[in-house]
């Protein structure tokens, strides 16, 4: 072999070198995605934290124009007369799963409003929402204002 067929067959890349080279490009790969699936789950619960929070304040509203609180409707559907008080598009599916639904009487609070998971979208279990009430209350389920009322209800609790 002369030197100029030596160069031409040296020019290209190996199989082993192509190989590294996705090997890696994979690997960013799932770096990038994790990054995305993380502020994605973020997203969601600001979303539902604020979702909440705008719910509980018109909650409020309600029972000091009325002089009652909600009423304990099905999970999912609006309580009678609460529907000048939000936008009603913002009642059903909350943003993590599960529906709005409200309590009076019940699971040993006077008034709540919050999410059952229902088997409507993905439903959450004590670790997620443990971080929610971190993110917006005291970080325990079963004390504050935000807790666990059942096995898949968890509530802003309007009056003890």
């Amino acid at each position: 072999m002369n030197t100029t067929s030596r160069r031409r067959l040296q020019t290209g890349f190996t199989l082993i070198e192509i190989l590294i080279v996705v090997v890696i490009l994979g690997i960013l790969a799932a770096i990038v995605l994790s990054l995305f699936g993380t502020s994605s789950q973020n997203a969601q619960r600001t979303a539902f934290a604020t979702s909440g929070r705008i719910l509980t304040d018109a909650a409020v509203r309600y029972r000091l124009d009325t002089r009652d609180y909600l009423e304990d409707a099905a999970s999912g559907v609006l309580p009678i007369g609460f529907a000048p008080y939000i936008q009603e598009t913002a009642w059903g599916e909350t943003p993590i799963g599960g529906v709005w639904d409200t309590e009076l009487n019940s699971f040993g609070v006077t008034a709540a409003l919050g999410v059952h998971f229902d088997g409507t979208g993905e439903t959450r279990g004590d670790l997620y929402m443990l971080g929610l009430d971190d993110m917006m209350d005291d970080g325990d389920l079963t004390s504050g204002e935000f807790r666990k009322l059942a096995a898949d209800r968890y509530y802003f609790v309007l009056a003890d």
